[in-house]
Formats: C-alpha cells, sequence, structure tokens
C-alpha cells in the first residue's frame, strides 16, 4: 500500500482530517524559507492532536542545527526532513531517522545525489530544482525514478488528485507527499482536495496490487 504524507500543516484542523482521512504522516515546516512555516507553539499544538501510527515529520532547508535540536526538544518529531545541501554526515549528528529530499529539477543529472546519503531512511524525490524549497508544485519525469535503490523513495513535486494515481502506478513509489495540490493557499488546507487526493491514491494503490 502507498503511503501518504500531506505536508505544510499549519492548522490543527487540517492535520485532525488528514489523519482521519487515512494519511499517514503530516509534515510541519520549520525553515524560515517557506511559505508553510509554523511556529513553534503552533507545532506543538499539531503534534499533540495526532492520533497513534499518524508520523509527524519535522523538515528543515539548511537550518542551524540549534533549531533542529529545538524542534526535535519541543515537538518529538517521528522523523527529520533535510531540503538543502546538508551532507549525510550532517543530517545524521541528531542521531534520528530522517528523510533527505533530492531536488530533481534538472533531470537525469540528479540522479547521482540518490547514491549521497545511505543513512537516510527514505528519499523524497521533488521536483523543484536545487537551491529551491519544497512545495513549489513542480513535477518532474516519474520514469526517472531508479528501481535499484535500497531506501524507499517518497515522491513529491506537483502532485494533485488529478495526477497523482498516474504517478504511483507509473513510479510505484513507497510514499507520495503533497503540499500545494491540497490547498486553498500556503498552509491551508482544502478539505475537498485532501480526501479526492487521498481516495485516488488508495485506488491506484489497489489497482496496481490487483485488487
Amino acid at each position: 500500500m502507498t503511503r501518504i504524507k500531506c505536508c505544510g500543516m499549519t492548522r490543527v484542523e487540517d492535520a485532525l482530517l488528514a489523519a482521519r482521512l487515512g494519511a499517514d504522516a503530516i509534515g510541519l515546516v520549520f525553515t524560515a524559507r517557506s511559505k508553510r512555516q509554523v511556529t513553534m507553539a503552533r507545532a506543538r499544538q499539531i503534534a499533540a492532536a495526532m492520533p497513534p501510527f499518524v508520523a509527524s515529520v519535522a523538515l528543515f532547508m539548511d537550518d542551524d542545527a540549534s533549531l533542529v535540536r529545538q524542534v526535535i526538544d519541543q515537538i518529538q518529531p517521528t522523523l527529520l526532513q533535510f531540503h538543502g545541501g546538508e551532507t549525510d554526515g550532517w543530517c545524521m549528528q541528531f542521531g534520528r531517522p530522517f528523510l533527505k529530499a533530492i531536488a530533481m529539477g534538472e533531470g537525469a543529472a540528479a540522479l547521482p545525489r540518490l547514491r549521497d546519503y545511505p543513512h537516510a531512511a527514505g528519499l523524497l524525490l521533488d521536483g523543484h530544482d536545487p537551491g529551491e524549497a519544497g512545495g513549489s508544485g513542480k513535477a518532474f519525469d516519474w520514469s526517472l525514478l531508479p528501481t535499484d535503490l535500497a531506501q524507499p523513495v517518497i515522491l513529491a513535486g506537483g502532485l494533485h488528485p488529478g495526477n497523482v494515481g498516474q504517478a504511483v502506478r507509473a513510479a510505484r513509489p513507497w510514499a507520495v507527499d503533497v503540499a500545494s495540490g491540497i490547498e486553498i493557499s500556503p498552509g491551508i488546507k482544502d478539505a475537498a482536495k485532501m480526501a479526492a487526493f487521498i481516495a485516488a491514491v488508495r485506488r491506484s494503490a489497489l489497482a496496481r496490487d490487483g485488487h
């Protein structure tokens, strides 16, 4: 079954709805470079409201290690996610499982970077260009996804209810990650889009697995 992460949460009610609809994880963005940056106080409220078995993921992009440690201390996220030029060793210093985002905007030229993070719990392939923040709504060529990676692959970038089913069937990722595709505006989620997105993933995964 393809897992689902709904990212860029800034409101408790949106995160709770994602959980009720069947999302496996919600994302909290702490980097100031993002339009979806959440305050520490709000992030605590959202994380505390999550029911069992729904993971919270804290997202950073070339931020100071002190911020990462503050978030770990105050929010206790399930996973860390790094979107910038952080090295494998830098990401490892916190002693927490982490996802590393790889900017796929330059296409096949980005593929060698997938081998640079052997300690990542998973690799998140996003459609933006190197140096840009995630959540851009840009897609990339899903056929580029290699099939021989040791780590789970999370597909992101330009996904929405109308194309995520095709993406799941074409790329067969471990998980999909969505932000702009389920929003009214950055950080404010649309209930109907969220429901349609999650339903589309579930349908395509069942069809792919022959059920």
